[in-house]
């Protein structure tokens, strides 16, 4: 009976160190205020600011959410990306009223990163990410 105990405990602990263990939910719990005060600020730059904080987060993410993050974060690159190649300050574009000589491509560019970012698949990953926290942790993603 002992025996059949210790080969279980070996054949389970690879798998829960790949559903998040205690440095997973240490950073969640180190930077979820910072999340919080990001998404309390209702900014349109949030998902920026919190890049660094969500490429944190799935470099130690759980395999079975990893992809969720890797789409996040993806995505909020692109965005980065496309604000970068045009030489936009994100906290004062205005898709509406674009910067003078802003090109086509790049106001195109813009629109395309925006739009993927608020994609449902975007959103689903996003509230894959927030249910493995509360499963996993036991906390909340962000207070």
């Amino acid at each position: 009976m002992r025996t059949t105990g210790l080969v279980a405990l070996v054949l389970v602990l690879p798998l829960l160190a790949g559903c998040g263990g205690k440095d997973y939910c240490a950073t969640v719990r180190a930077r979820q205020s910072q999340l919080g005060s990001i998404s309390d600020a209702g900014s349109p730059t949030g998902a920026l600011q919190a890049l660094p904080i969500l490429e944190e987060l799935e470099a130690k993410a759980p395999d079975d959410v990893h992809h969720d993050y890797q789409l996040v974060v993806s995505r909020i690159e692109a965005l980065q990306s496309a604000l970068d190649r045009a030489g936009v300050d994100p906290t004062s574009y205005d898709p509406a009223h674009p910067p003078a000589g802003l090109s086509s491509a790049d106001r195109r560019q813009l629109r395309d990163a925006a739009a993927h970012l608020a994609a449902s698949d975007t959103v689903q990953a996003l509230a894959a990410v927030q249910q493995e926290v509360l499963d996993v942790c036991h906390t909340p993603l962000e207070v």
